[in-house]
């Protein structure tokens, strides 16, 4: 009991370490990102202006004079979090590994690379691909009223595709822990892809708030892409799934 007690306040010291120096991190991309934060802006504003550079080449609004500053600052944390990711990702592999067996511990690096990569993918998607759909159809929507868009309500539309979609991207690494920990295989992964589809539209339906089919189509699809390439990372690397009597035989 004494030794249940003493890995499991371990357990939450290193959690509480691996926090810390996470939000370190974050700290930190927070600083170097806020140095460009107007031009952060303009890039943000970019999918916007590229559909209808005439009639919203100047149309940010906002309406208390603090709005610009805090809006700046919260701009610069979310972009901060794809420029700390490498170190945030690095963090979470450390914490976890103590749970994987040793020829495992050396996916540390591939781990890092690719799940850095699939979540600046996840975000350059939402950016370039899924921004261009949902303007479009908010903007047909809108044809014939005034605009009067503000810093604020854009920016909280934008990243919530655009860090929702880096999350997602990041469906086959979650699937690999849970195939290294032999919670889930490929032929259970395949049996339960109905519904995987219909989970996946949800998401889909909550990172798209313009709700049209066809946006919601343009999101679920690389979803359901990533999750059958998870189905191939489990089969490739994953440990044999224990049935209850099996654990059973083993105590």
């Amino acid at each position: 009991m004494n030794e249940e007690l003493s890995s499991f306040f371990g357990h939450l010291a290193d959690l509480r370490k691996r926090l810390i120096y996470s939000l370190l991190f974050l700290f930190l991309g927070f600083v170097a990102c806020y140095g460009f934060h107007k031009q952060l802006f303009h890039i943000l504003a970019l999918p916007l202006l590229k559909i209808a550079p005439k009639q919203y080449s100047n149309v940010f609004a906002f309406h208390t004079l603090s709005e610009p500053f805090f809006t700046y600052l919260r701009l610069s944390f979310y972009v901060g979090i794809f420029v700390a990711s490498p170190f945030v990702l690095h963090q979470v592999w450390l914490f976890i590994s103590p749970a994987l067996y040793k020829e495992e511990k050396k996916y540390a690096f591939p781990f890092i690379l690719f799940s850095t990569l699939l979540f600046l993918a996840g975000g350059y998607f939402g950016y370039t691909i899924g921004l261009k759909y949902m303007i479009s159809f908010f903007l047909q929507e809108a044809q014939g009223l005034v605009p009067v868009l503000t810093m604020d309500k854009y920016i909280s539309l934008t990243s919530t595709v655009i860090l929702g979609m880096g999350l997602v991207f990041e469906t086959p690494i979650i699937i690999l822990f849970l195939s290294l920990m032999g919670l889930v295989d490929h032929v259970f992964l395949l049996k339960k892809f109905k519904y995987a589809i219909v989970i996946v539209f949800i998401i889909a339906a909550v990172i798209t708030p313009s709700g049209d089919p066809v946006t919601q189509t343009v999101f679920a699809l690389p979803m359901l892409i990533l999750y059958l390439l998870g189905v191939l990372v489990a089969y490739m690397f994953g440990r044999d799934r224990k049935k209850p009597e099996d654990v059973e035989k083993v105590e």
